[in-house]
C-alpha cells in the first residue's frame, strides 16, 4: 500500500474544497471498497479525506412523504429501519441481499452507490483495464465474461455495477443530493451511473469533488414491491442476474410497473421497454396462462436489447449468454409473485 495523507472532514462543505483542491484526492466512507482497492493498487490517491464523521446519519421523513437517507447510514441500519422495512420493503430486501452482516455495519449509503465494479480484471492490476488504465484494453473482451453485461456494455468495458441496494433505489425513482463546489443539487438515481461508451473510467456523471450528502425516496405508492437475487451461493456473492419490481394493480389492471435489474449493466438498467409492455395489461387470476404470457411478453421486449457475449473460442473461459434466459425466468416469477400478492395470497416482503 501507498503512503497518504489522512485527513478528518468536520463539515461538508470543508470536504468537498478537500477534494477539489486535490486531483488525487478520495473519499473515505465505511472503507469496504476503497481499502480493498489501497491494498490491491488500484487506487493510489495521494490524500483521502475522512467523511464518516459528517452530521448525514439521519433517516428522516421528507415534506412530501417520502424519506431522506443520509449518506453516511451504514447499510445494516438502513436495512433494519421501521418504515423502510414497513413502507419500502423492496429496498430492504436488496441491502439485506448485499455482502455480508459486518460489511453492512460498515457500508454506508453514499459507498455503496459509488462502489466500484468487482470485474476480476479491473482489480488484477498485472492485466490490461481500460476502467483502471485508460486506453490499455478491455481483458474481458474474449475472456472470462460469466459476471459481465448483456446491456449497454462497449468494446471498451464488458463491466457491470455491483451494487443490489442502487438497483432497488432505481426502480424507487430516488433522487441523490450532491454538494459540489457550485452548491447542492440533484440527480436522479438512474441518471447518476454511466454507461462505459469510450470512457468506462468515469462510473458517474459526479465531478472530481462532489460529495453525496443525502438520497430521497418518494412517498411509498402502495404498490406491491420485491426484489429478488440470484446469485451462485446464498450469501456474499455478487448477482449475476436481480430483479427489483414494483406492480401497481387497479381494479385487476397494471396501472404502473417499476422494474430495475442488477448484474447485467454498467449501472442499474431500469426496464422501461418491460414497464411498458405491462401498462394497461389485465391480471386475470382465472386465467393464468394469460397472465403468463403477458409476463413472458414483458420480459422478452426488454431482452430484445440484450447483447451477450460468448467465451472465446477454443479457451476454457465461459461466456454469459445464460444471463438472458436466467433474467427472463427471473422477472417472470418476480412478477408472478407480485400479482399473487395483489389478489390476496400476499407475502412477506412483498407489502407495498
Amino acid at each position: 500500500m501507498r503512503p497518504f495523507e489522512l485527513v478528518t472532514a468536520e463539515d461538508p462543505n470543508q470536504a468537498v474544497a478537500l477534494l477539489s483542491e486535490h486531483p488525487d484526492a478520495s473519499y473515505l466512507g465505511g472503507g469496504t471498497n476503497l481499502v480493498d482497492h489501497l491494498r490491491l493498487g488500484v487506487a493510489t490517491p495521494t490524500l483521502v479525506v475522512d467523511v464518516r464523521r459528517l452530521p448525514l446519519g439521519e433517516v428522516e421523513r421528507s415534506e412530501d412523504g417520502g424519506l431522506r437517507i443520509g449518506a453516511t447510514v451504514p447499510n445494516a441500519d438502513l436495512a433494519a429501519h421501521p418504515v423502510v422495512r414497513r413502507d419500502y420493503p423492496m429496498l430492504s430486501r436488496a441491502l439485506l441481499a448485499g455482502a455480508s452482516g459486518q460489511i453492512r455495519n460498515a457500508a454506508t449509503t453514499a459507498g455503496n452507490l459509488l462502489q466500484r465494479t468487482r470485474c476480476a480484471y479491473f482489480q488484477d492490476v498485472t492485466t490490461p483495464c481500460n476502467k483502471r488504465e485508460p486506453g490499455s484494453g478491455c481483458s474481458a473482451v474474449g475472456g472470462y465474461t460469466r459476471y459481465h453485461a448483456i446491456f449497454g456494455a462497449s468494446e471498451s468495458c464488458l463491466a457491470v455495477h455491483p451494487s443490489d441496494m442502487a438497483v432497488a433505489l432505481a426502480a424507487l425513482d430516488a433522487t441523490v443530493v450532491v454538494l459540489g463546489p457550485a452548491g447542492e443539487r440533484r440527480i436522479p438515481v438512474v441518471d447518476l451511473h454511466r454507461l462505459p461508451g469510450d470512457e468506462p473510467d468515469r462510473d458517474t456523471v459526479l465531478a472530481h469533488g462532489d460529495l453525496i450528502t443525502a438520497v430521497e425516496l418518494p412517498a411509498p405508492s402502495g404498490a406491491k414491491s420485491t426484489y429478488r437475487k440470484v446469485r451462485d451461493r446464498a450469501s456474499f456473492a455478487f448477482a449475476l442476474v436481480s430483479v427489483a419490481a414494483s406492480l401497481d394493480v387497479e381494479g385487476g389492471t397494471v396501472r404502473e410497473a417499476r422494474i430495475a435489474f442488477g448484474g447485467v449493466a454498467h449501472k442499474p438498467w431500469r426496464a422501461h421497454l418491460a414497464e411498458d409492455a405491462l401498462a394497461g395489461v389485465a391480471l386475470d387470476p382465472d386465467d393464468p396462462e394469460a397472465q403468463e404470457q403477458a409476463f413472458l411478453d414483458a420480459a422478452d421486449a426488454e431482452l430484445a436489447q440484450a447483447s451477450p457475449v460468448g467465451g472465446a473460442a477454443g479457451d476454457f473461459t465461459e461466456g454469459n449468454e445464460f444471463k438472458v434466459g436466467l433474467l427472463r425466468n427471473t422477472l417472470v416469477s418476480v412478477l408472478r409473485e407480485l400479482s399473487a400478492a395483489d389478489s390476496g395470497a400476499e407475502s412477506e416482503g412483498t407489502r407495498r
